[in-house]
């Protein structure tokens, strides 16, 4: 993973901070870890907040900022570092019979928050109610376990319907439930007491209010793993992140480029840049409109499209042009040969002619020959309305009409979700994961789920793409998977089902003096969402 780190330092002072208050679903006193504190240990992080939801892997919402808040309270069978999946909750593991078992060593002595010891048997209960009831991040379903078996004392065995090389990464990343507590609930989603967010992770959340979108958690003292650096972290909302860092009221904040000058040089202040695995794209709804079910009509966009000027004066500089391959140039399977399409107005002129618009009215806008216009509705959140007024622009250069439906974010995730719309822009995290997400979004077919980054594709088949994308599943071998993903993405590129308009690489800036135990995970851009972040490291 590519990561750019600039040790650079900045005059600020630390201010005490006002007391976190707000109302709470499980309002506790933070619990004091007994134990030898390592060295590096602070008291409180704060970070901003936002309500995304209750912490548990059935409540919270789909985005980033939710899961991996859950994620500090519950933990999984492994965990990712900044080079890939490590041993957790399972000490072991083997892939067996060519990727149709999964034999998970359970390591001895960890607790759940309540006190009682995690067993094989909680292991093995999870996996067969998730496949039941399907978690907020899910990645497997019903039909994709055949079994699950308690092997000794503390191995499971999970035996899947067929190979699938990114099942290891979706079992793994797993969170774990006790059974104790989750066995007699029959409607998940709606389980939001405060047995529900009994974990076994280093943090237990002991506040959290809807409202004020506010979230407390401290560490567990009984944590069986690397200890908690950091004794709580508190998320409260801010309207100003950059001004709040500065005061000294959040400990990490995400920063423009305009911005860098005022942190540049100075000791006090680290700025790391992040990995580009967090990206907007553009979709086309190909199962309700026939004229996006054309590849030159797709292509045409994709030539009329400057992504570099969308980097320059929407990310400001701070991003990376978007890949026709789909994976991002950041990723570990990425393939930097595939077709690329610079803005050529005159391509794209071409191929509308082609399609028989070649007329074009007084306003610029293209006709077929029937006199109708060429134009969609392009649906955006209500955070994107300035990238999706350039779209408009540089599409309407080579005559295609857009007019923007703006939505809130969850109004905006259930349009995509729905396929209402004709063209939308969709932005979102990741973009690092497994390869494997290709098929979830191209694969021909819904793939279920929550999330609306990994809907299927309607309206569309390819026998080449389906191909490939089942083979790239089925293929156990590294080396020998990467050159179907490469194969893959060369497919992607000239069909051009959806176009990736760039992929941001923020900066975020934090005080090294106050902390300085930030990390990447290798497949994620966030240094805030990392479990490790907060934990002892060897």
């Amino acid at each position: 993973m590519k990561t750019r780190q600039y040790s650079l330092v900045i005059l600020g002072l630390l201010l005490l901070l006002t007391t976190f208050t707000a109302g709470c679903a499980r309002e506790e006193t933070p619990e004091v870890v007994d134990k030898d504190q390592p060295q590096g240990t602070v008291d409180v992080i704060r970070l901003e907040g936002g309500d995304w939801g209750y912490p548990s892997p059935y409540a919270h919402y789909p985005r980033g900022p939710g899961g991996f808040k859950t994620a500090l309270i519950f933990d999984s069978l492994l965990e990712r570092d900044e080079n890939g999946l490590i041993p957790w909750l399972a000490e072991e593991y083997q892939v067996k019979n060519n990727g149709r078992q999964y034999l998970f060593t359970i390591r001895r002595g960890v607790k759940w928050h309540d006190g009682k010891p995690l067993t094989a048997d909680d292991v093995r209960f999870t996996f067969e109610y998730a496949s039941k009831y399907p978690m907020v991040w899910s990645q497997f379903s019903g039909q994709d376990i055949a079994k699950v078996e308690i092997v000794g004392e503390n191995q499971v065995l999970i035996s899947v319907s067929s190979p699938n090389a990114a099942m290891l990464y979706n079992l793994g990343t797993t969170r774990i439930l006790p059974r104790h507590i989750w066995e007699k609930v029959d409607n998940p989603r709606e389980f939001t007491t405060a047995e529900a967010v009994t974990g076994c992770g280093p943090y237990r959340l002991t506040g959290y209010s809807k409202e004020h979108g506010t979230y407390r958690v401290s560490a567990f003292a009984d944590y069986w793993g690397p200890q908690p650096l950091v004794k709580t972290l508190e998320f409260l909302p801010v309207s100003e992140p950059i001004l709040a860092f500065e005061k000294g009221e959040i400990d990490l904040a995400t920063i423009t480029p305009d911005v860098l000058p005022r942190f540049a040089n100075k000791s006090e202040y680290k700025i790391v840049q992040s990995p580009g695995f967090w990206g907007y794209r553009l979709l086309f709804n190909l199962g309700d409109n026939p004229l996006l079910q054309s590849r030159e009509m797709r292509q045409a966009f994709a030539y009329a499209i400057n992504s570099r000027d969308l980097v320059e004066k929407i990310a400001r500089g701070a991003g990376i042009p978007g890949s026709a391959g789909i994976l991002p140039p950041d990723h570990v399977m990425y393939n930097s040969k595939v077709k690329q399409y610079d803005r050529n107005l005159q391509k794209a002129g071409e191929l509308l002619d082609k399609l028989g618009y070649k007329q074009r009215g007084e306003d610029g806008i293209r006709r077929d020959t029937n006199g109708n216009r060429l134009t969609f509705a392009l649906a955006v959140p209500d955070t994107a309305v300035r990238l999706a007024e350039m779209l408009k622009a540089q599409l309407g250069h080579v005559g295609i009409e857009v007019t923007i439906r703006s939505a809130d974010r969850n109004t905006h995730d259930a349009r995509i979700q729905n396929n209402d719309y004709q063209l939308a822009v969709h932005g979102h995290g990741g973009w690092g994961n497994d390869a494997n997400y290709l098929y979830e979004r191209f694969g021909g077919e819904q793939q279920g789920g929550i999330s609306p980054s990994s809907m299927g594709l309607r309206g569309y088949h390819n026998d080449q793409l389906n191909k490939l994308l089942q083979q790239q599943r089925l293929e156990m071998d590294p080396a020998k998977r990467q050159k179907i993903v490469y194969q893959l993405q060369e497919v992607l590129a000239e069909e051009v089902l959806e176009i990736p308009l760039f992929y941001t690489t923020d900066y975020s800036v934090y005080r090294p003096s106050h902390y300085d135990g930030w990390m990447f995970m290798y497949d994620h851009h966030s240094l805030s969402h990392s479990k490790l972040s907060y934990l002892e490291r060897n």
